[in-house]
């Protein structure tokens, strides 16, 4: 058995919440949020027999596209502005961090 946990963008996640379901796959959801843009992410956790890793991956891509957004720098507050650029700077957003873990056990009460 595996754990999925796939970190989407908020953008992302009722269309990929809803795939799932219509595939039969359950999942936890939790709200997380991003270090870089400090925006919201949702990461799912899934649980899913080794057989199932493949299908649920192709999920997830089909469904957490990457796309570009402008972003406004934040000022630096007392440090270095020898780098901080004033102007807003096109960053890839979305798509999908995804670990893969090995279940020992599982239990369900």
């Amino acid at each position: 058995m595996k754990l999925i946990v796939a970190v989407v963008q908020d953008k992302d996640s009722n269309r990929l919440s809803n795939a799932l379901v219509e595939e039969d796959f359950r999942a936890t959801k939790l709200a997380s949020t991003g270090g870089f843009l400090r925006a919201g992410n949702t990461t799912f956790l899934i649980g899913v027999e080794d057989e199932q890793v493949q299908s649920v991956l192709e999920i997830i891509q089909d469904n957490c596209k990457t796309r570009d957004q402008l972003v406004a720098p934040v000022s630096p507050m007392g440090g270095n502005a020898d780098s901080y650029v004033p102007y807003p700077v096109e960053v890839q957003v979305g798509g999908a961090t995804v670990f893969i873990m090995q279940v020992e056990q599982f239990e369900q009460f």
